[in-house]
């Protein structure tokens, strides 16, 4: 047999022999990165951790990583990397849940960081660990995508219940993102002296101009463009403006009677004290805070939150007037279940929809 392998060695080329060569070195060099060293108090001289979140934040991540890492190596001596994963917040909520070991999750809204810590994956008051003491790291708005030249004149929330407006938005039943639109179209009245009937009323008008119910943003976006559906489609202003950066110049508005679409970070306690990670994870979110990251964000146009970024960038965004949070509507605890489970207003509204 080893005679067999050795002709059979003979019989490789010169470039398989370098190729599996170089592989022997790549993995040599992973293991010695890996392995435990006793520079700085006998701590591993590399860290790894993970970060999960949802795909729109990728672009800033990508810039925002490397000065992290820059910089915690001229503080401590020691390499991060970060093995990244970006996809829809409520499918990479549930894979945190099931077992992705994630150090740090930066998802779409609070209600899916809430599912994780009441999986005891979190622990209660994340939210307070954070500078700015709420747990948000980035804020967009609600926007209104249209057709080339805005051929039905959409300007606002009122003119996507008109009778020849057709709406895209996803089903707020199975995705995150959809529940921001919802809640930007029911707060368009309740936060304008209506009353809850009113909202009910306006919100029913809206959704019965909604031909399809994509599961989540990512389809609804394929509807409007791919498919050619609908004449608007309801969309984050950062999901917007990062695509005019990648070259498709989107017409749009912003409605000045808005919802502040706003985003948390926050470590995972049982992972990070499994792993050992929490220093450098805990770490990570603070950076996130300091203009240096912030700017980051903003570049590709997340609304920022520390007030000297806010004001550097205050030109790029359209001034809302009337600005909610979801906290105006009793924060997530209450909304989830008074809007989207089975049988709560949303449920009711497609039924009525269903009778017409």
């Amino acid at each position: 047999m080893w005679l067999d392998n050795w002709n059979r060695w003979k019989r490789m080329s010169l470039k398989s022999f370098i190729s599996l060569f170089l592989v022997a070195v790549s993995l040599t060099v992973t293991t010695a990165s890996c392995s435990p060293s006793n520079t700085n108090g006998g701590a591993s001289q590399t860290k790894d951790i993970t970060l999960v979140s949802y795909a729109v934040t990728r672009t800033a991540y990508e810039k925002i990583i490397p000065l992290f890492t820059k910089q915690w190596q001229e503080k401590t001596g020691q390499t991060v990397r970060f093995d990244q994963s970006y996809g829809g917040s409520g499918s990479q909520t549930r894979a945190v849940i099931d077992g992705l070991e994630a150090d740090v999750v930066a998802l779409a809204l609070s209600a899916d960081t809430l599912q994780i810590q009441d999986a005891g994956l979190i622990q209660p008051g994340w939210e307070k660990k954070t500078p700015n003491g709420n747990g948000i790291v980035h804020r967009s708005v609600g926007a209104i995508v249209t057709r080339e030249g805005n051929p039905k004149n959409i300007k606002n929330w009122d003119d996507l219940a008109r009778d020849d407006v057709s709406v895209i938005t996803a089903n707020p039943k199975t995705s995150g993102g959809a529940r921001w639109n919802y809640m930007a179209l029911w707060g368009k009245i309740t936060k304008t002296g209506g009353t809850e009937a009113q909202a009910k009323e306006f919100v029913t008008k809206v959704y019965a101009n909604v031909p399809v119910l994509p599961k989540d943003a990512r389809e609804a976006t394929d509807a409007f463009f791919a498919q050619n559906q609908g004449d608007a489609l309801i969309n984050y202003e950062n999901e917007v403006i990062l695509a005019k950066q990648q070259g498709q110049n989107l017409p749009y508005v912003v409605p000045d009677i808005n919802i502040s679409i706003d985003s948390p970070i926050a470590v995972v306690d049982k992972y990070v004290d499994k792993r050992g990670t929490r220093e450098v994870a805990e770490a990570f979110i603070q950076f996130l805070f300091t203009p240096e990251a912030q700017r980051e964000f903003a570049k590709v146009g997340f609304r920022p939150v520390v007030p000297e970024v806010v004001a550097e960038f205050a030109a790029n965004y359209p001034k809302i007037t009337t600005l909610f949070t979801i906290e105006d509507f009793g924060g997530w605890n209450q909304v989830s279940p008074k809007f989207f489970a089975d049988g709560a207003i949303f449920d009711d509204i497609q039924a009525n929809i269903a009778r017409r």
